[in-house]
């Protein structure tokens, strides 16, 4: 049972192993990058952040899609975290997910600051106007006890 897709570069740190997946419930988390997998250190230092009593797991987005349509994900409670809003918006496409989590989208020299952890360029806004009119809910919150905020509101 997937109980949450969220979008956020860091893919795993104290946010998401300890606030989230506690407040979740969930018991495995799926960590989606499409480059992540071609860095050894980097997979290493993901895999040192594993909360006790977690699963993590660390796949592309096909890979992904692949397992979750598979049905071999079904016996978890199932934390997904997207590196990016494309590999999400993909994700949810193609599994039939109706809601995205925006926690952390780093600063670029295109991207306008929405909010603390939020940089939006032309491409994510279109982006979330597309999800949002194929009804996905799109809100940002950090952490499980701030409050949601709409992300069409931004675009």
């Amino acid at each position: 049972m997937i109980k949450m897709v969220r979008v956020d570069y860091r893919l795993l740190h104290g946010q998401v192993a300890f606030s989230w997946t506690q407040a979740l419930g969930a018991d495995a988390l799926l960590l989606v990058s499409d480059t992540v997998k071609n860095d050894p250190l980097r997979m290493k230092a993901l895999r040192l952040a594993k909360p006790a009593g977690t699963k993590v797991v660390i796949k592309t987005s096909d890979e992904a899609i692949q397992q979750i349509k598979s049905g071999v994900t079904d016996k978890y409670k199932l934390f997904i975290i997207c590196e990016t809003l494309p590999i999400a918006s993909k994700l949810v496409k193609e599994i039939g997910e109706k809601a995205i989590n925006l926690g952390n989208m780093p600063f670029a020299e295109d991207k306008e600051q929405v909010t603390k952890s939020i940089f939006l360029n032309k491409e994510d806004k279109e982006l979330i106007k597309e999800l949002a009119d194929q009804g996905v809910d799109l809100f940002i919150q950090m952490v499980p006890s701030e409050n949601k905020i709409d992300a069409k509101k931004f675009i």
